[in-house]
Protein backbone atom coordinates (compact mmCIF):
# COMPACT_ATOMS: atom_id res chain seq x y z
CA UNK A 1 0.00 0.00 0.00
CA UNK A 2 1.05 3.32 -0.48
CA UNK A 3 1.59 6.36 2.29
CA UNK A 4 -0.72 9.37 1.91
CA UNK A 5 0.80 12.38 3.22
CA UNK A 6 -2.42 14.88 4.25
CA UNK A 7 -1.84 18.77 4.35
CA UNK A 8 -3.94 19.67 7.14
CA UNK A 9 -4.88 22.06 9.78
CA UNK A 10 -7.07 24.47 7.87
CA UNK A 11 -8.55 23.99 9.74
CA UNK A 12 -8.01 21.75 12.54
CA UNK A 13 -11.38 20.18 13.32
CA UNK A 14 -12.09 19.94 9.29
CA UNK A 15 -8.79 18.08 9.09
CA UNK A 16 -10.03 15.65 12.32
CA UNK A 17 -13.00 14.85 9.96
CA UNK A 18 -11.40 14.22 7.48
CA UNK A 19 -9.48 11.83 8.96
CA UNK A 20 -12.56 10.10 10.29
CA UNK A 21 -13.84 9.91 6.80
CA UNK A 22 -11.01 8.11 5.42
CA UNK A 23 -10.77 5.30 8.17
CA UNK A 24 -14.56 4.67 7.94
CA UNK A 25 -14.27 4.37 3.85
CA UNK A 26 -11.13 2.06 4.34
CA UNK A 27 -12.18 -1.91 4.16
CA UNK A 28 -10.74 -3.13 7.29
CA UNK A 29 -10.98 -6.00 9.20
CA UNK A 30 -7.35 -5.38 11.66
CA UNK A 31 -4.94 -2.36 11.89
CA UNK A 32 -2.89 -3.69 8.87
CA UNK A 33 -5.29 -3.30 6.70
CA UNK A 34 -5.39 0.52 6.82
CA UNK A 35 -3.57 2.68 4.73
CA UNK A 36 -0.82 4.56 6.80
CA UNK A 37 -1.02 8.40 6.99
CA UNK A 38 1.48 10.75 7.71
CA UNK A 39 -0.15 14.33 8.59
CA UNK A 40 0.86 17.89 8.78
CA UNK A 41 -1.97 18.90 10.98
CA UNK A 42 -0.76 23.03 10.10
CA UNK A 43 -2.83 25.79 11.96
CA UNK A 44 -0.40 28.21 11.01
CA UNK A 45 -0.69 28.15 7.41
CA UNK A 46 -1.59 31.81 5.83
CA UNK A 47 -5.38 32.10 5.74
CA UNK A 48 -5.98 31.09 2.11
CA UNK A 49 -9.61 33.72 1.87
CA UNK A 50 -7.20 36.81 2.80
CA UNK A 51 -3.55 36.75 2.63
CA UNK A 52 -3.41 36.14 -1.12
CA UNK A 53 -1.21 33.87 -2.50
CA UNK A 54 0.70 33.62 1.44
CA UNK A 55 0.09 30.10 1.69
CA UNK A 56 1.32 28.98 -1.34
CA UNK A 57 5.33 28.62 0.16
CA UNK A 58 3.96 27.15 3.03
CA UNK A 59 1.39 24.52 1.67
CA UNK A 60 4.72 23.41 -0.80
CA UNK A 61 7.34 23.33 1.80
CA UNK A 62 5.04 21.01 4.06
CA UNK A 63 4.38 18.93 0.83
CA UNK A 64 8.02 18.25 0.39
CA UNK A 65 8.53 17.04 4.17
CA UNK A 66 5.75 14.78 4.07
CA UNK A 67 7.48 13.41 0.76
CA UNK A 68 10.82 13.31 2.62
CA UNK A 69 9.00 11.91 5.35
CA UNK A 70 7.86 8.53 3.59
CA UNK A 71 4.41 10.00 1.80
CA UNK A 72 4.07 8.75 -1.65
CA UNK A 73 0.28 10.30 -2.79
CA UNK A 74 -0.67 14.12 -1.22
CA UNK A 75 -4.35 14.84 -0.36
CA UNK A 76 -5.70 18.49 1.48
CA UNK A 77 -8.85 18.70 3.12
CA UNK A 78 -9.01 22.13 2.64
CA UNK A 79 -10.80 23.60 -0.65
CA UNK A 80 -9.66 27.16 -1.10
CA UNK A 81 -6.10 25.52 -0.66
CA UNK A 82 -6.22 24.24 -4.05
CA UNK A 83 -5.60 27.09 -5.49
CA UNK A 84 -1.76 26.55 -4.81
CA UNK A 85 -2.24 22.92 -6.05
CA UNK A 86 0.09 23.22 -8.86
CA UNK A 87 2.82 24.56 -6.53
CA UNK A 88 2.70 21.75 -4.21
CA UNK A 89 2.48 19.34 -6.69
CA UNK A 90 5.65 20.99 -8.57
CA UNK A 91 7.44 21.42 -4.91
CA UNK A 92 6.87 17.70 -4.10
CA UNK A 93 6.94 15.67 -7.36
CA UNK A 94 3.61 13.60 -6.04
CA UNK A 95 0.33 13.58 -6.84
CA UNK A 96 -2.49 15.60 -5.05
CA UNK A 97 -5.44 14.40 -5.43
CA UNK A 98 -7.39 17.42 -6.12
CA UNK A 99 -10.43 17.67 -3.65
CA UNK A 100 -12.63 19.86 -6.24
CA UNK A 101 -12.06 17.36 -8.75
CA UNK A 102 -13.42 14.35 -6.94
CA UNK A 103 -15.96 16.55 -5.94
CA UNK A 104 -17.49 17.52 -9.39
CA UNK A 105 -16.83 13.63 -10.44
CA UNK A 106 -19.06 12.55 -7.61
CA UNK A 107 -21.60 15.19 -9.12
CA UNK A 108 -21.53 14.09 -12.63
CA UNK A 109 -22.19 10.52 -11.03
CA UNK A 110 -25.20 11.60 -9.18
CA UNK A 111 -26.47 13.08 -12.48
CA UNK A 112 -26.65 16.46 -11.35
CA UNK A 113 -27.01 19.11 -13.58
CA UNK A 114 -26.83 22.30 -11.55
CA UNK A 115 -24.83 22.40 -8.23
CA UNK A 116 -25.66 24.76 -5.23
CA UNK A 117 -22.62 25.39 -4.06
CA UNK A 118 -21.80 26.26 -0.35
CA UNK A 119 -17.83 27.80 -0.55
CA UNK A 120 -15.65 30.61 0.06
CA UNK A 121 -15.85 33.26 -2.72
CA UNK A 122 -12.21 32.00 -3.80
CA UNK A 123 -13.29 27.92 -4.08
CA UNK A 124 -16.32 29.09 -5.02
CA UNK A 125 -14.76 30.20 -7.77
CA UNK A 126 -13.10 27.21 -8.51
CA UNK A 127 -16.26 25.19 -8.44
CA UNK A 128 -17.98 27.78 -11.13
CA UNK A 129 -15.14 26.97 -13.70
CA UNK A 130 -14.55 23.40 -13.40
CA UNK A 131 -18.29 22.60 -12.87
CA UNK A 132 -19.25 24.99 -15.96
CA UNK A 133 -15.74 22.51 -17.86
CA UNK A 134 -17.66 19.58 -17.50
CA UNK A 135 -21.37 21.26 -19.46
CA UNK A 136 -23.09 21.60 -16.10
CA UNK A 137 -24.16 24.87 -13.84
CA UNK A 138 -23.56 26.21 -10.57
CA UNK A 139 -24.97 28.40 -8.33
CA UNK A 140 -24.10 30.49 -5.50
CA UNK A 141 -25.57 32.56 -2.08
CA UNK A 142 -26.13 36.30 -2.68
CA UNK A 143 -23.00 38.56 -1.06
CA UNK A 144 -25.34 38.93 2.18
CA UNK A 145 -26.14 35.12 2.48
CA UNK A 146 -22.56 33.96 1.70
CA UNK A 147 -21.01 36.86 4.20
CA UNK A 148 -23.54 34.85 6.71
CA UNK A 149 -22.49 31.42 6.08
CA UNK A 150 -18.85 32.75 6.20
CA UNK A 151 -19.51 33.73 9.66
CA UNK A 152 -20.62 30.22 10.31
CA UNK A 153 -17.08 28.58 8.72
CA UNK A 154 -15.34 30.88 11.05
CA UNK A 155 -17.11 30.02 14.05
CA UNK A 156 -16.63 26.00 13.37
CA UNK A 157 -13.11 27.05 13.19
CA UNK A 158 -13.34 28.92 16.35
CA UNK A 159 -15.22 26.04 18.38
CA UNK A 160 -18.00 28.26 19.08
CA UNK A 161 -20.18 27.15 16.43
CA UNK A 162 -23.80 25.99 17.81
CA UNK A 163 -27.33 25.04 16.89
CA UNK A 164 -28.34 28.29 15.29
CA UNK A 165 -25.25 27.93 12.84
CA UNK A 166 -26.71 24.64 11.65
CA UNK A 167 -30.51 25.85 11.24
CA UNK A 168 -28.42 29.28 9.16
CA UNK A 169 -26.62 26.59 7.10
CA UNK A 170 -29.61 24.52 6.41
CA UNK A 171 -31.76 27.87 5.19
CA UNK A 172 -28.61 28.78 2.91
CA UNK A 173 -28.27 25.41 1.13
CA UNK A 174 -32.71 25.46 0.82
CA UNK A 175 -31.93 28.69 -0.76
CA UNK A 176 -29.67 27.67 -3.28
CA UNK A 177 -32.34 24.55 -4.05
CA UNK A 178 -35.42 27.11 -4.10
CA UNK A 179 -32.88 28.68 -6.92
CA UNK A 180 -32.93 25.72 -8.95
CA UNK A 181 -30.20 23.90 -7.56
CA UNK A 182 -30.77 20.39 -7.53
CA UNK A 183 -27.47 19.05 -6.04
CA UNK A 184 -25.07 20.98 -3.04
CA UNK A 185 -21.69 20.82 -2.95
CA UNK A 186 -20.44 21.52 0.30
CA UNK A 187 -17.41 23.41 -0.86
CA UNK A 188 -15.58 24.50 2.46
CA UNK A 189 -14.76 21.60 4.69
CA UNK A 190 -16.10 23.37 8.09
CA UNK A 191 -19.90 23.06 6.42
CA UNK A 192 -20.42 19.43 6.80
CA UNK A 193 -19.46 19.93 10.48
CA UNK A 194 -22.79 22.21 10.35
CA UNK A 195 -25.02 20.16 7.55
CA UNK A 196 -25.66 16.84 6.32
CA UNK A 197 -27.30 14.82 3.90
CA UNK A 198 -30.60 14.22 6.36
CA UNK A 199 -30.95 18.28 6.50
CA UNK A 200 -31.62 18.70 2.90
CA UNK A 201 -34.26 17.23 0.08
CA UNK A 202 -31.50 16.89 -2.99
CA UNK A 203 -28.44 15.19 -2.94
CA UNK A 204 -25.57 16.23 -0.82
CA UNK A 205 -21.95 16.20 -1.47
CA UNK A 206 -19.72 15.75 1.17
CA UNK A 207 -16.12 17.17 -0.92
CA UNK A 208 -14.02 15.50 1.87
CA UNK A 209 -15.82 12.41 2.17
CA UNK A 210 -15.50 12.03 -1.99
CA UNK A 211 -11.58 12.55 -1.35
CA UNK A 212 -11.30 10.32 1.27
CA UNK A 213 -12.97 7.40 -0.64
CA UNK A 214 -10.60 8.29 -3.64
CA UNK A 215 -7.58 7.98 -0.74
CA UNK A 216 -8.23 4.90 -0.17
CA UNK A 217 -8.56 3.56 -4.06
CA UNK A 218 -5.15 5.38 -4.80
CA UNK A 219 -3.15 3.91 -1.80
CA UNK A 220 -4.32 0.24 -2.04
Amino acid sequence: MKVLGVLGGMGPAATLDFLAKLQAATPAARDQDHIRVLMDLNPQVPDRNVEGGAAGPVLAQMAVRLREAGAQVLAMPCNTAHLHAEEIRAASGLPLIDLIDVAVDEMVRLGGKAAGVLATDLAGDMYAQRIRARGLESRRLSPTKQHDMMTGVYRVKAGTADQEDREAMRIHARYLIDGGSDVIIAGCTEIPLLLGSEDIPRPFIDPAEVLARACVAACR
